[in-house]
């Protein structure tokens, strides 16, 4: 497991902190992502994008299959005392290749 996954574990099991945006998009009526759902893309999925330098901090795009099979993504921000969830959504296989790569527009 690579140090940064490591901290993003560190800091989910502290705490989870949803931010606004990762509110609305999980609540969507299309979507209904749970909180247990992005909790097992923390403890059980892979990061397929790093953003070391984003503005918001270092975060990462993280994948993992959910409750059901169903693909999920999240962008999360590994912080001092909590980890931040930028956002969940489930990805478009228009947009992604096998949900992991994204398709070159």
């Amino acid at each position: 497991m690579n140090n940064f996954l490591k901290e993003i574990k560190i800091a989910a099991n502290k705490r989870i902190l949803y931010l606004p945006h990762a509110i609305r998009q999980m609540s969507r009526p299309d979507r209904m992502i749970s909180p247990e759902e992005v909790r097992n893309v923390i403890e059980q999925g892979e990061i397929i994008e790093d953003y070391p330098n984003d503005q918001r901090g270092h975060s990462c795009l993280m994948f993992c299959y959910s409750i059901g099979d169903r693909p999920l993504h999240v962008v999360c921000a590994p912080k001092g005392d909590y980890l931040a969830i930028i956002t969940a959504y489930i990805p478009s296989m228009e947009e992604w290749e096998n949900y992991k790569k994204r398709k070159k527009t």
